[in-house]
């Protein structure tokens, strides 16, 4: 199964990223309320494993969580591959808007 990668940076702690992210699949139920299905969510320290159904394509990821970044990598099917951009775009967008902007880089 295909593979995809987003890496989202952000101004958070560990912490309250992971406080942030708890509210993630109901952000998206929301949202996407006619465009998702199958929410799923579960954690396991750090890791954030989701899995939701979009236009009949599941899409599968896990979220690594760390001080000022997130880590996502999921598994697409084969007949998603040309959403591979759209999906991708879509999960950083969102997850930029939901933890804040990147902090500035050091000088």
């Amino acid at each position: 199964m295909p593979k995809f990668h987003v890496v989202v940076p952000h101004p958070l702690s560990q912490q309250d990223a992971i406080t942030k992210l708890n509210g993630f699949i109901d952000l998206l139920r929301s949202r996407y309320k006619d465009q998702l299905s199958g929410l799923e969510e579960s954690w396991e320290g750090n890791v954030l494993s989701f899995g939701f159904k979009t236009y009949g394509i599941q899409v599968n990821g896990k979220i690594t969580v760390s001080d000022h970044q997130l880590d996502l990598d999921g598994d697409l099917p084969i007949a998603a591959m040309m959403f591979k951009g759209k999906i991708e775009s879509t999960i950083r967008d969102e997850l930029t808007k939901l933890m804040g902007p990147a902090p500035p880089p050091a000088t």
